[in-house]
């Protein structure tokens, strides 16, 4: 592989792709450690950081794809994988919903409803 592999370039290509030029570039890695091993030129000693860069930027790809597929997948179900949920904080995902919040039991109902919040008239 020659050049910098490019995010914006990855997200077009296929799964099958995307796999080919990963087990591509983790080869050439493994080549780019023996040449380091055994005294290589100092330009394939430079460009093992680019490769692994590369690496990363591709199975980033994969897996960003892949948790979009998810997403679309769950999306409207009730019950959705843990690393797809919304993070936010612990608190807030241990709080109470909207509806259990404002939930009243009966004799708070009828206390209200008999005994209102009494209206006064300011003079101004």
């Amino acid at each position: 592989m020659s050049g910098v592999v490019k995010a914006f370039q990855l997200r077009d290509k296929s799964k099958d792709e995307l796999s080919k030029q990963l087990k591509d570039l983790k080869t050439e890695l493994v080549g780019l450690r023996v040449a380091k091993v055994t005294g290589g030129a100092p330009s394939k000693l430079a460009k093992i950081k680019t490769v692994r860069k590369g690496i990363a930027r591709v199975s980033t790809v994969i897996r960003q794809t892949q948790r979009a597929h998810i997403r679309k997948f769950y999306a409207g179900k009730k019950y959705v994988p843990i690393d797809i949920r919304e993070k936010k904080t612990r608190a807030i995902r241990r709080r109470l919903t909207k509806t259990q919040a404002n939930a009243k039991t009966q004799r708070q109902q009828k206390k209200q409803t008999h005994f209102p919040m009494r209206k006064y008239a300011v003079k101004a």
